[in-house]
């Protein structure tokens, strides 16, 4: 293979992955236009029939605390319910998903009460799931981020 037939058949992926970026669609719910404007940043992108989901904080509220497990669920279940909306507003659902990944700021305690909610929300067959433990989130009092990636067909 000569050299120029070598850089064009490396360069192939990457022509393809940016027409495909053009077309990928950003999905902006009403209720997310601040976020949008704010941080510039789309709460999903559809390429294709891949629906990315960017992460959503599931942070506690007032005079919610860690130690509460009822304060730490209704966190959960917020996150769940942004979830949900950005998935509606996709024209998904939550059987589409096909991978979340999780990132924990106390994994080992959260895991129990985060699988309670998760449970209520994602449907049998359940998709892959990776959890991962990180020091902090954006959001000072966020306790877990979670990123979902769905299968959309037409």
């Amino acid at each position: 293979m000569t050299n120029r037939l070598f850089a064009a058949a490396l360069a192939l992926p990457a022509l393809c992955a940016c027409a495909h970026a053009q077309e990928a669609t950003r999905i902006v719910p009403e209720s997310w236009q601040g976020a949008y404007d704010t941080f510039h940043y789309a709460p999903a992108v559809k390429a294709g029939n891949t629906l990315y989901l960017s992460g959503v904080v599931a942070d506690l509220q007032g005079g919610e605390t860690e130690n509460n497990p009822e304060d730490v669920k209704a966190a959960f279940e917020r996150a769940f319910v942004a979830l949900d909306e950005i998935l509606a507003a996709s024209g998904a659902s939550w059987s589409d998903v096909v991978e979340m990944t999780t990132f924990h700021t106390e994994l080992i305690p959260q895991i129990p009460a985060f699988t309670t909610v998760k449970d209520k929300w994602m449907p049998s067959p359940y998709p892959a799931w990776t959890a991962i433990d990180v020091d902090r989130l954006y959001l000072e009092r966020g306790l877990v981020e979670i990123k979902i990636i769905a299968y959309v067909p037409d």
